[in-house]
């Protein structure tokens, strides 16, 4: 029987290492399911998911120039059977949060939209630079006097 890349066959694994499995084919040929194609998920041991003697559905998905032939698990399942990935929550927007020291802080809310006078950006320039400014200086008063206790 030829093997064609996309072909689904049924084969049982033959031998386990910590990179994939072999899996013998029809025709007695076997090909490699890299631990990268196990599983949609990440795969630590490969004994977990799979033990010699197991029979396993598999796409072919490449045939190299020497005949080697690679195989997925994971890409042989239906697409209902696949896991999907659990959904990721929303990224922060960059211009509302700042990075300080390892964790986020909330900025105060951006100023209205509309006609804003030169002086109304500059009071709020001068409460934002104070308040930073507090937050360095207590930042340096904690530094300096761990100096002091440790010398």
């Amino acid at each position: 029987m030829g093997f064609d890349v996309g072909m689904i066959v049924t084969g049982k694994v033959s031998g386990i290492k910590k990179f994939g499995a072999f899996v013998t084919l029809e025709d007695k040929r076997s090909g490699l399911v890299h631990i990268s194609e196990v599983a949609n998920s990440y795969v630590e041991d490969i004994t977990a998911h799979l033990e010699e003697g197991q029979e396993v559905k598999v796409k072919i998905i490449g045939i190299d120039e020497t005949g080697r032939i690679n195989l997925s698990i994971k890409k042989a399942q239906e697409p209902a059977e696949r896991a999907t990935p659990a959904p990721r929550a929303p990224r922060p927007q960059a211009a509302s949060q700042v990075r300080d020291r390892g964790s986020f802080r909330q900025q105060a809310a951006p100023a209205p939209k509309g006609p804003v006078t030169f002086e109304d950006q500059l009071k709020q320039f001068m409460q934002e630079s104070s308040s930073k400014m507090s937050g360095l200086e207590m930042y340096s008063a904690k530094k300096s006097t761990r100096r002091k206790s440790k010398g």
